[in-house]
């Protein structure tokens, strides 16, 4: 009895299947690291086929990027919206930020590579999703000021500058919590808001001053 042929995938599954392969790659040995050539053999398809669907490596990369990036940054803006105050936001948005790395450490791998090029549309994209995860810090701060401070320019100023900076200090807490494994991830959380939080109050409280 002859076999029946195998069903040809759409599209749009074989560019899932090749952004799943890749994807699994750039986590694994970073963007500097992997070839096409690689990724072509991990997927079972030709190169001329990814590029095909892709462009290059860097367009496939920032494709798997877009999905990992999305969905972090969706994550942390459904808990901030459910959050009932400014200071419940920014907690609920760095728990957000952990659970979501908890849950898919490949997500980080690919957004937080130290392999990626310095310049190019790739930092270019990866700086936008940076941009956002601050903005989720400094739009919890400015909330919890009356109206006429968050109008001030240099009190947007500020608060944008302790938000990158809180943004620097969950990367770093971040990368040393996956590194070492040495708390939980709610533990992290617990230990970032716990060194974070302070300051961010006392500088809106401060920017309150005349």
């Amino acid at each position: 009895m002859a076999s029946s042929p195998r069903s040809r995938l759409s599209r749009e599954d074989r560019m899932e299947q090749m952004l799943d392969r890749a994807h699994n790659l750039f986590a694994e040995r970073g963007y500097a690291a992997v070839t096409m050539d690689e990724i072509a053999a991990e997927a079972g398809i030709t190169k001329p086929l990814i590029y095909n669907y892709f462009g290059n490596k860097e367009q496939l990369y920032i494709a798997c990027m877009e999905r990992s990036g999305d969905a972090l940054v969706e994550s942390i803006s459904g808990a901030v919206a459910d959050a009932e105050d400014p200071s419940a936001a920014f907690e609920a948005g760095v728990r957000a930020f952990f659970e979501f790395l908890d849950t898919d450490r490949d997500a980080w791998a690919v957004l937080f590579d130290e392999t990626l090029p310095h310049g190019g549309e790739v930092i270019e994209r990866v700086s936008v999703y940076r941009r956002q995860l601050r903005d989720f810090a400094a739009q919890s701060t400015l909330a919890g000021m009356p109206g006429k401070l968050r109008d001030r320019e240099s009190v947007r100023t500020e608060v944008e500058a302790a938000s990158t900076a809180v943004l620097g200090a969950a990367e770093a807490v971040a990368r040393w919590w996956l590194q070492t494994g040495s708390i939980t991830a709610s533990e992290a959380a617990d230990l970032l808001i716990a060194t974070v939080e302070p300051g961010l109050r006392s500088r809106a409280l401060g920017s309150s001053t005349p």
